[in-house]
């Protein structure tokens, strides 16, 4: 085991990817980080410890923390507070998801149950990989890039930094969506 496991937001994808940890056995799972902890307290018994403005106070609770949130440019800006915080930064691997041993997943990627990744699949930090997505050989999802359910890439497509392909889109071999614009940290906005 690696250790304590942070997961930072409680809604719909931080609890999948919550119950991903407890079904992988790679981390325990050490809490939530949550900004609506004052109206949920708690997740199946585990802790909401309390807001992201105090993400370092809850440093000794946990070695380890993902950032948990589907919209790209928050999760980025969150992301990147984790090592400054003194976390270290998991990727998780739901336990029925399909994983290329030659893939490799970035820090803070989650493949969420039933993905499949295939050979040589290259994933940035922060990437998700939503239920039953399919990401080919050779693909490139780029940092904080998303993939909705059932959402597929042909070999060699590439997802810029920051996009999100919707749910059941499709990307044909070689396409390229480009990077979106996302609000880079240290920039005064938001």
């Amino acid at each position: 085991m690696n250790g304590s496991q942070l997961i930072v937001r409680a809604g719909g994808h931080g609890r999948s990817v919550a119950e991903a940890v407890l079904l992988g056995g790679a981390y325990e799972l050490g809490g939530f980080v949550d900004d609506g902890w004052e109206q949920a307290p708690e997740v199946w018994g585990y802790t909401v410890f309390g807001g992201t403005n105090s993400l370092e106070a809850f440093r000794y609770r946990a070695e380890t923390a993902i950032v948990a949130i589907g919209n790209n440019s928050v999760r980025e800006l969150l992301h990147m507070r984790l090592p400054r915080c003194g976390f270290g930064i998991a990727t998780i691997i739901y336990p029925k998801a399909i994983v290329s041993s030659s893939a490799r997943l970035g820090a803070g990627a989650t493949v969420m149950a039933g993905a499949i990744t295939g050979t040589e699949a290259q994933f940035g930090e922060g990437v998700i990989v939503t239920s039953g997505a399919t990401v080919d050989h050779d693909c490139t999802v780029e940092d904080f890039g998303h993939l909705g359910v059932n959402a597929c890439m042909a070999g060699g497509s590439i997802l810029g930094r920051g996009a999100w392909l919707q749910a059941g889109s499709a990307l044909g071999y070689g396409v390229r969506v480009p990077p979106a614009d996302l609000l880079k940290p240290g920039d005064g906005r938001g």
